[in-house]
């Protein structure tokens, strides 16, 4: 199986289709101590926004449960290999990539042809991959990127791999899990509330996070409010 056609089978798991434009304007939000910081004003989405993007989650996990049955019998090619549950290093490495997990600017080489150089670019997360991944797993490679996501900014490859984990999530969460979804939408607030552009391209995806943990996983004190 090509790396082309797996990913056109799922792309919302590789990465989500966000449009920016649909955010509201001229908003402002309750703010909790305990729960997410308040959006700078006109930043945070509409609840006709959160309430598509809970439809179209709810869509993409069905589909990753319907077919991973089939993509964990999927032989993986012979240079992605996995890291042990329990190797925090190797899953970020795996995950974002050496040049964002160790802040290395990528070369004038890289930069002329860069290709897919998963080691240095990070491995997508694929179906043939997710799939293998027990809710054990999935919820310690969750806590590795959230703690690094504490220290750094959020990058592409981090928003398609979180995107990707909550989907295969699966509920009733586990209590580790249930803390580190709420700490996920947390750290997503504060970034936001930094931002000072709304065409900033992070935007997007830190409220689809806040979406996702807020209302899917119903952790409403934690909403975007209308």
């Amino acid at each position: 199986m090509s790396v082309k056609r797996e990913a056109s089978l799922c792309p919302e798991v590789v990465v989500a289709q966000i449009d920016p434009k649909k955010l509201k304007k001229n908003q402002s939000v309750n703010v909790s101590l305990t729960g997410c910081r308040a959006a700078p004003q006109g930043f945070s989405p509409s609840l006709r926004w959160q309430q598509q993007q809970v439809s179209n989650f709810s869509e993409v996990r069905q589909s990753v449960a319907k077919h991973r049955q089939h993509w964990r019998a999927q032989f993986l090619d012979d240079n992605v290999v996995m890291p042990k549950p329990d190797d925090e290093d190797g899953w970020k490495r795996f995950c974002l990539g050496e040049n964002v997990h160790l802040d290395i600017s990528p070369s004038e080489g890289d930069a002329v042809s860069p290709g897919l150089d998963y080691v240095k670019m990070g491995f997508p997360p694929f179906l043939s991959i997710v799939s293998k991944l027990s809710q054990s797993t999935i919820s310690a490679v969750l806590e590795y990127l959230i703690s690094w996501f504490e220290e750094r900014d959020f990058v592409p490859q981090l928003g398609r791999w979180l995107y990707a984990l909550l989907a295969c999530l699966e509920k009733p969460l586990l209590p580790e899990a249930h803390s580190l979804i709420r700490q996920l939408a947390r750290r997503c607030s504060a970034v936001r509330a930094d931002l000072e552009d709304k065409d900033d391209e992070r935007l997007s995806a830190l409220n689809l996070m806040i979406c996702i943990v807020a209302r899917y996983f119903e952790q409403n004190d934690l909403a975007d409010k209308e």
